[in-house]
């Protein structure tokens, strides 16, 4: 459940830049929005990696 809760929190610290891209149209927030996005990407991989790990290791029962 930590993943989770890391997950969540890093998704709410990009609701500043979410609101200034798309209810402003600020450019460099939607940069900084694709950034994180890749990170968020790179997170749920891990995320994904971990899932199958424990399937394999059999903890995942």
């Amino acid at each position: 459940m930590k993943r989770l809760e890391e997950m969540r929190s890093y998704l709410e610290s990009l609701e500043g830049d979410f609101r200034k891209f798309y209810e402003n149209g600020n450019n460099a927030a939607g940069t900084r929005l694709r950034k994180a996005m890749q990170q968020l990407k790179k997170m749920a991989s891990e995320v994904r990696n971990e899932i199958q790990a424990m399937k394999k290791s059999g903890k995942g029962d």
